[in-house]
């Protein structure tokens, strides 16, 4: 008896086992199944997050999106109006070659800063509805996102009583509730109170019971809506005044300014920081440069403007790519803290000269560079020097002397006279005084009025940029091929040294023997590289040496078609005496303003050089002995060139 029953308990525990060991392998077997991949939506790069409804989603974005017709608002976070790829590539994220990101709307911002980061220049706006972040295209554990986006209507997408809306899902997180509707609150709308209820639950991952609940953006409320008829009770809100955020603006966004175009400037202003102004004129300094920022209009097809804070040592505040309308440069000048100490002016003046003026700092090389200093009383050090080298750099400096020094302080000033040293010009366009500081406010149309006169920002013309240069080149018989290539190369040798566009320094070249041939005029290249390459290809011509009759033509075929505001430069290269008279042509040059600096090689006399040369002919006539030493004669023409232009009086 005893013997059956073990055996029949033996029978029940082996059964008991088969089954165990059954349900592991069909639960084994149900771990194998494949969850469905997931397919992510792609997008082009013209796609802006506002068009698609999803408040968080990952998109894969082509390649070439940092194309700059691709527009983006904003820095890290990103206006809703961006290029929802173009900003991945700004924020870094991704890079010109596309790839997977994760999306996330956020709320609207008061104002977004433009800036240029990796390859993208972003833009600033005053203020949008709503914003986005970026961050990689790897979802994060647990976490599902549509593989199909939902898009918003090319109409207005303010609902419309007893129409009916496509619900979107959120994505779903394992135990999380679902994402409240957030509302806003129209103007002069009265609160209507709605019942609470809960949407139910999305379905769970397998062993998944925690709870994270989604934060609301800060200052607004949040709706948790039932099953029951959600849009009746929509309509309920919306007659009250309420709509959805997404919708609180139908509006096309307006324009933005992209800044005067009749007032193209680089504009630095250096603001006293020093303790002797104190906080209140401080304050009027602030308010001050915000009255000059709305007038001026600033964006990127018209002005933009930087401010430098100099105390014992100058310091930027904010360069001139910082801010990119008139609205973020007046908020920006609002939160400029003083610094306190001296009023080293002359310090700040180098510290611009040096610094700000840079391509990294914003500095678009064809607008003019203008500096507008103000000063409490007068500086603590001298100006004059740093001032010299600003207007050689190109700066045009601007002076405002508030509340300068009466008669029995004179005996504290470092340096007497110190505006009409450091201005670009002592004709009192550079110069404002203002009796008190609250008298300030007073000037600021004359100085807007007068930066933006750009034809008298005479400053901006330097040595390098400002001329009409004609080429008068000897390729008579004595000179050989070999050394006429020589000659052509000191040509170009020259030529590298200028800025040469059709605004700037314009090149042109005349070659003669006997007779005279126009190679080139003025206005037939505007590029370095196109000069450089019209001087090789100039062909070696060979015959008599009518050096006269070359200055004539070139009067008449070259200068005579130089534009009135250039400065007129011929450069004469011979190596042997004239068969005509070179006195009279020479003559005419000079009544003509024609600054003429004559170059003579190995047979070349001096005494014709001296004669063609302008006064004093020290300083316009060079001679050297062989063709192969030309070049040691640039240095030394383009310094006499340069010193020549920087001591014409300044009045």
């Amino acid at each position: 008896m005893g013997i059956v029953v073990l055996t029949m308990k033996a029978s029940v525990i082996e059964m008991f086992l088969v089954l165990l060991v059954t349900g592991i392998h069909s639960n084994k077997e149900m771990t194998k199944i494949k969850r469905p991949k997931f397919n992510v939506p792609q997008i082009n790069c013209d796609v802006k997050a506002g068009k698609i409804i999803n408040p968080e989603f990952v998109v894969k974005c082509p390649a070439g999106c940092q194309d700059p017709k691709y527009h983006v608002y904003g820095t890290d976070v990103y206006a809703s109006y961006s290029s929802v790829c173009a900003a991945a590539v700004h924020s870094g994220v991704l890079d010109n070659s596309g790839g997977k990101i994760l999306v996330r709307k956020v709320a609207g911002q008061s104002g977004y800063t433009g800036s240029y980061s990796n390859g993208v220049q972003s833009l600033s706006l005053p203020r949008w509805r709503e914003s986005f972040i970026i961050s990689e295209g790897k979802p994060p554990k647990g976490v599902t996102y549509p593989s199909a986006l939902t898009y918003s209507s090319p109409k207005s997408q303010a609902a419309k009583a007893g129409e009916t809306t496509k619900a979107y899902q959120k994505p779903s997180v394992p135990g999380t509730t679902a994402e409240p509707v957030t509302l806003m609150q129209a103007p002069g709308t009265t609160l209507v109170k709605a019942t609470h209820t809960t949407l139910p639950k999305p379905s769970l991952s397998a062993g998944s019971t925690t709870s994270s609940p989604r934060l609301q953006p800060v200052g607004h409320r949040s709706w948790d809506l039932g099953e029951t008829d959600l849009w009746k009770l929509g309509s309920v809100l919306l007659d009250a005044g309420f709509v959805p955020k997404e919708e609180l603006s139908t509006q096309p966004l307006e324009p933005i300014s992209q800044g005067d175009p009749n007032c193209k400037v680089d504009l630095s202003f250096l603001i006293d920081g020093s303790a002797s102004i104190g906080k209140r004129r401080f304050r009027i300094q602030k308010q001050f440069l915000a009255d000059i920022a709305q007038a001026l209009d600033i964006g990127p097809a018209g002005p933009l403007m930087g401010v430098v804070q100099y105390s014992d040592n100058p310091a930027t505040q904010f360069n001139l790519k910082t801010h990119m309308n008139s609205q973020d440069l007046k908020a920006a000048i609002e939160k400029i803290t003083q610094r306190g100490g001296l009023s080293n002016v002359g310090r700040a003046i180098s510290f611009v000269t040096k610094n700000f003026f840079s391509k990294a700092n914003g500095n678009r090389g064809s607008a003019p560079n203008v500096a507008v200093v103000m000063v409490d009383g007068w500086p603590t050090d001298k100006v004059e020097e740093a001032s010299r080298v600003a207007r050689e750099s190109g700066i045009n400096i601007f002076f405002i002397t508030i509340e300068g020094a009466v008669e029995n302080e004179k005996q504290y000033v470092m340096e007497s006279n110190f505006a009409n040293k450091a201005v670009c010009r002592t004709n009192g366009f550079y110069s404002l005084s203002v009796q008190s500081w609250f008298s300030l406010h007073k000037i600021v149309q004359p100085l807007v009025k007068r930066v933006c006169d750009t034809e008298r920002l005479a400053c901006s013309k330097t040595c390098f940029n400002s001329a009409d240069i004609g080429f008068v080149i000897d390729g008579s018989s004595s000179v050989g091929t070999g050394n006429f290539r020589t000659v052509l190369q000191f040509v170009a040798n020259l030529s590298k040294e200028f800025e040469i566009s059709d605004t700037d320094t314009r090149i042109g070249a005349v070659q003669y023997t006997y007779e005279q041939r126009l190679e080139f005029g003025f206005d037939a290249y505007s590029t370095k590289p196109d000069i450089l390459n019209a001087i090789k290809s100039v062909g070696y011509w060979s015959g008599g040496t009518s050096t006269g009759a070359a200055i004539s033509f070139a009067l008449e075929q070259l200068f005579k078609k130089s534009k009135p505001n250039k400065r007129k430069l011929m450069i004469l290269i011979t190596d042997g005496r004239s068969y005509d008279d070179i006195r009279i042509p020479a003559m005419a040059a000079h009544h003509k303003g024609v600054i003429t600096y004559a170059i003579g090689v190995a047979w070349a006399a001096q005494d014709e050089l001296d004669i063609i040369a302008s006064y004093p002919a020290k300083d316009h006539a060079f001679f050297v002995d062989e063709f192969d030493h030309l070049y040691k004669s640039v240095p030394k023409v383009i310094q006499n060139i340069c010193t020549e232009f920087n001591s014409r009086p300044r009045n």
